[in-house]
């Protein structure tokens, strides 16, 4: 028959949607056109599958070839389209069976030879024909990545030919078979290697336990840095479920998706000249930014005020729907963000506030101007603002011959304060909703009384008093107690280092 029929998966964000392909041979002079608003890459895709035909031994039909690719309003990008189109012209010009193709859908870039080259975002691929109930035939470059969902029908070639023949059932092809990775036991990054700072660790403890926004400030070389680094080494692994959706992401950026880092949180640190886009995603067609890239993990903005105010204040809304749409004029994207914000700052434009060490230069009128870059949205955004102070040279030395709790002990304490959380919630604190609070977080009269005065003195809005409450919660939960007691909210009002200085500035 003239006309043949394959079907495909398209990228559209962090979703996948089906794209039939229709070839019909015609009589004519000989032309080949690809219709269904095809970018560039597209087009040139008749060119690699003339000569992978020429190279397989194949017959390209000499009449006119139109190439349909539907929904005709979705745009398509990429080689991931060489193949199904391959195949249709096959079909339509009855090398190939007919029918078979019908119960499979294809994805893969060819080369001149007719080899399967790789292609980037195959995991939303597979998920989605696993969803649409069809088996996927794929590049063997991405078969270890596709192996890591379960329960869906994948198969691998390295050329055309094999998939050829396979259609016409000369031969079989291997599936893809769920990965078995071994956890890997990083101790480059340990807790331990932190001495002193014991209010800045406990702050980091609370902050991974109930997945709160943090801030770090305090001169250089206090090791703000190193406490941000090592928050991965205490949070909890990843859930199946919660791997897929990172590396689904993953797989969409141009570094791709490591099999390796499986069920890893997600660490990104992003250089402070890095710009709006680069942060919340963007492009035609639109890219994942760093804030997908640590879906379920940790993005860590180190030197905040020297990155652009107009890409910080990009990361509110974020921040508070954990997610990120992206509209350009042809396209739009939704990607997930639903990422865990730490941050570090120096105290003023010199560094040295407050330091015991280090005159600082800065008036209260250069700080007020420093403090002032990050404005007072962003800030309610972030759950807990922590001091971390230079030590005097002999409490350092001191320190060295100290042994600190290592990452493993700090982690078997997170990890059960997170599963009371899943249990009585069915999530992490930081997500709790207004409307959860009178049956999770209710407060008796001393506690109320004491937050009530705080309010007043910080002049706290409203969301910064929900972030206390929050976090008063989680050191409930570490402390194994349902009920939130005074030195709770106490502990909490201690991690709104900023809102103090701001007290002591007016009085």
């Amino acid at each position: 028959m003239p006309l043949a029929i394959v079907y495909s998966r398209a990228s559209a964000g962090i979703q996948a949607p089906l794209v039939t392909i229709e070839v019909h041979l015609a009589l004519g002079s000989p032309n080949v056109n690809i219709v269904g608003m095809p970018e560039t890459a597209v087009k040139e895709s008749r060119y690699r599958i003339h000569s992978a035909f020429v190279n397989a031994n194949f017959e390209f039909p000499h009449g006119r070839v139109v190439i349909n690719l539907a929904p005709a309003d979705l745009p398509k990008e990429g080689g991931r389209f060489d193949l199904p189109i391959a195949l249709g012209v096959l079909a339509a010009s009855q090398q190939i069976p007919y029918k078979k193709l019908l119960d499979y859908e294809f994805v893969g870039e060819l080369a001149l030879s007719g080899e399967l080259r790789p292609i980037k975002g195959i995991l939303p691929i597979v998920l989605s024909a696993r969803e649409a109930g069809r088996s996927l035939i794929i590049p063997r470059a991405n078969a270890a990545e596709a192996g890591l969902v379960k329960e869906a029908q994948v198969f691998f070639a390295d050329h055309l030919l094999e998939v050829s023949s396979y259609l016409q059932g000369k031969n079989n092809l291997a599936s893809c078979v769920p990965v078995v990775l071994q956890e890997e036991n990083n101790t480059s990054c340990d807790l331990a290697e932190i001495q002193g700072q014991p209010h800045a660790r406990r702050a980091l403890e609370v902050a991974a336990a109930g997945k709160h926004n943090l801030l770090f400030i305090g001169p250089p070389g206090t090791g703000k840095t190193m406490l941000a680094n090592r928050l991965p080494s205490i949070l909890p692994k990843l859930s199946d479920q919660q791997a897929v959706e990172v590396a689904a992401i993953a797989s969409l950026s141009m570094e791709g998706f490591d099999p390796r880092q499986w069920q890893a949180v997600p660490f990104r640190s992003p250089h402070h000249s890095s710009s709006g886009v680069a942060l919340v995603g963007g492009g035609r067609p639109p890219h994942p930014g760093e804030i997908s890239l640590a879906h379920h993990g940790v993005l860590f903005l180190d030197e905040l005020t020297e990155f652009n105010r107009h890409a910080l204040e990009a990361l509110r809304e974020p921040l508070e729907s954990g997610k990120i749409i992206i509209s350009r004029a042809a396209h739009q994207a939704m990607f997930p963000a639903h990422f865990q914000l730490v941050a570090a700052m120096n105290p003023c434009q010199c560094g040295y506030a407050g330091s015991p060490t280090r005159q600082c230069c800065c008036t209260e009128e250069h700080i007020q101007r420093y403090l002032a870059k990050l404005s007072g949205p962003l800030l309610d955004r972030i759950d807990m603002q922590v001091e971390v102070p230079a030590l005097p040279p002999g409490v350092l030395s001191f320190m060295t011959t100290s042994v600190s709790e290592t990452s493993a002990i700090v982690k078997a304490r997170v990890s059960e304060a997170r599963q009371r959380q899943v249990v009585r919630q069915e999530k992490c604190n930081q997500a709790l909703l207004t409307q959860d609070f009178p049956k999770f977080c209710s407060l008796t009269e001393r506690p109320q009384a004491l937050l009530d005065q705080a309010v007043q003195a910080f002049n706290l809005s409203a969301r910064a008093y929900h972030r206390v409450v929050k976090v008063a919660r989680t050191l409930a939960d570490l402390a194994g107690r349902m009920e939130i007691l005074e030195r709770d909210i106490g502990e909490a009002l201690t991690y709104r280092h900023i809102d103090r200085i701001k007290y002591r500035q007016k009085n």
